[in-house]
């Protein structure tokens, strides 16, 4: 139904094309941004990966540029080559029937096959920073036509310090411009960069609840650290998902892909630190079924689109809200449920809350998924004592020795230091029973307790320690 994009003003041969694309209505970024847009007025817009933000700024570019010119009307800067390619494609297929045609600019990619196609000519250009400023100093990117510039992710941009690049591309275009600007949040250094080169511009603002969409089922689940493979695996084995799972550092990226790998799982990495040509035949695998699982830093993993991911995992918790709500972005997409699910060590539980708090929206708690009858775990589950200690970093253990032993506090403290070589100051709280007790140690004592103090006998009894994880 094109009409639906077309009472927003969106020109008919892009209405056309996104017909063709299976989209149904325009997203609420698009609602409220296009007419804006459409009319020649600077904005910012603050709107998260998955809102439909390329085809609102999309569809003004083409509802206002000529087609078919010699050197382009119009340029996207993105902070990260996948996204100028993401870019790029789509508005390739918004243009099927306008004939626009626009070329991705981007580092880490032969820059003579890039000029060569520029020579020939483009009506947009989507690209990086620094790549676009390189072909401005070589004379090669001709910005004195450009009637409209858009800043797609310009927090991303300028946390990854592009903003000497964007200033000196901005100065090679013409000051009479449209600008738009879209980004994720809204700092203080992304306002001053709208005032500094917009005029008089309307701020457009979708809602958080409006960016997580109701498709998308989330949960945590309360694991150490030293079990956060067994979780996954529990995850990958029993739900089988198309999944992208994010980590904190490039460092974890690595060691957990080399891991996830020697297991068999159908799995690639991505981060920045890879060559471009790996990157991309990555991401192309990933969207064309050859692997199941995509292991990603945020930077990484910034602008990937693809409809058919069903479940995001933040192996490692984010610790910002803004970080959060673009990773489970990625599912629930077209139509499609998804699920999110978070491994939260007790340490980050209270994140969970703050998210919640600053969402609205219910994060439920859930247990490790139940492995079907007869399966074996892939990963075997461990004792995390960092996970099950108190504040105090203190571990409950249930000896097999007691009053009826001839102990008491001291003696069975004395008999633990001497077998287990525990130091006195790490034993707490020692509660005696009839024929059992249960001792207090420090978390960095906990496999001494179990494998050591094993090891010794009490008048032929075999010890035995039961560690409570309750």
């Amino acid at each position: 139904m094109i009409s639906k994009f077309t009472d927003i003003g969106i020109p008919d041969d892009v209405a056309k094309a996104m017909d063709d694309m299976g989209w149904e209505e325009p997203t609420p970024i698009q609602v409220q941004s296009v007419p804006l847009g459409l009319k020649g007025i600077d904005m910012f817009a603050q709107a998260q990966t998955g809102t439909g933000k390329t085809g609102a700024y999309g569809s003004i570019i083409l509802g206002r540029i000529p087609s078919k010119q010699k050197v382009p009307t119009a340029i996207v800067l993105v902070p990260t080559r996948e996204l100028a390619n993401q870019v790029s494609d789509e508005l390739e297929k918004l243009s099927k029937y306008s004939g626009h045609v626009c070329l991705p600019i981007y580092g880490g990619a032969s820059i003579e096959g890039q000029i060569k196609k520029l020579q020939k000519g483009c009506d947009i250009v989507a690209g990086t920073p620094g790549r676009v400023r390189d072909m401005i100093a070589r004379g090669v990117l001709n910005l004195s036509e450009i009637q409209m510039m858009v800043l797609d992710e310009a927090d991303r941009m300028l946390d990854m310090g592009f903003v000497d690049d964007i200033e000196a591309i901005l100065k090679a275009m013409p000051a009479e411009r449209h600008t738009l600007l879209f980004s994720a949040t809204m700092q203080e250094n992304v306002k001053q960069l709208a005032f500094d080169y917009m005029k008089n511009p309307k701020e457009v603002s979708v809602s958080q609840d409006e960016v997580v969409l109701d498709l998308t089922k989330q949960y945590y689940i309360s694991v150490g650290r030293r079990n956060k493979s067994w979780t996954l695996c529990r995850i990958l084995d029993i739900d089988e998902p198309k999944a992208i799972i994010f980590c904190q550092t490039k460092k974890m990226v690595d060691v957990l892909d080399e891991r996830l790998t020697k297991l068999e799982y159908k799995v690639e990495a991505i981060h920045g630190d890879m060559p471009q040509t790996k990157r991309e035949k990555v991401i192309k695998d990933f969207k064309e079924d050859v692997t199941d699982i995509l292991i990603a830093t945020d930077v990484a993993a910034r602008g990937l689109d693809i409809d058919d991911i069903n479940y995001v995992i933040n192996y490692d918790m984010p610790d910002d809200i803004d970080t959060y709500i673009h990773r489970i972005g990625r599912t629930g997409r077209a139509g499609r449920e998804g699920t999110a699910v978070s491994f939260v060590t007790s340490e980050e539980e209270h994140l969970v809350r703050e998210f919640e708090m600053r969402t609205g929206m219910d994060i439920e708690k859930r247990d490790v998924p139940d492995a079907e009858p007869g399966q074996r775990d892939t990963i075997k589950k461990v004792v995390d004592y960092d996970q099950i200690s108190d504040v105090f970093g203190m571990c409950k253990f249930e000896i097999n020795l007691g009053k009826n032993d001839g102990f008491k506090k001291v003696s069975l403290a004395d008999f633990i230091i001497r077998n287990a070589r525990i130091r006195e100051v790490s034993i707490g709280k020692i509660e005696i029973g009839p024929d059992s007790s249960i001792v207090e140690v420090h978390k960095d004592f906990g496999n001494r307790m179990t494998m050591d103090l094993t090891k010794a006998k009490f008048k032929s009894k075999r010890i035995m320690v039961r560690v409570i994880q309750d």
